[in-house]
């Protein structure tokens, strides 16, 4: 079973695992409820498509061709290699 430990700041890192199971990333929301006295369940809060719908439109800036965006995956793995 996995375990985690509570810093001086009240922070939990979640187990990889754990993280794996629930399908968490970076950002997503849990609850944690206290279903009867010592004893808690946490689960992910579920997007709607509207929260994650204008979370993608924000960052879009202008509309771009497919071919601009092959040259930017071109671009980009030339300067790694």
């Amino acid at each position: 079973m996995p375990t985690a430990t509570i810093t001086t700041k009240g922070q939990v890192t979640i187990p990889k695992k754990v993280r794996d199971d629930l399908h968490l990333n970076t950002g997503d929301v849990i609850e944690i409820v206290i279903i009867r006295d010592g004893e808690a369940v946490m689960r992910p809060v579920t997007k709607k498509v509207s929260e994650v719908f204008s979370k993608l439109r924000e960052n879009v800036k202008r509309t771009v061709s497919v071919e601009e965006m092959n040259e930017a995956v071109r671009s980009r793995f030339r300067e790694k290699n």
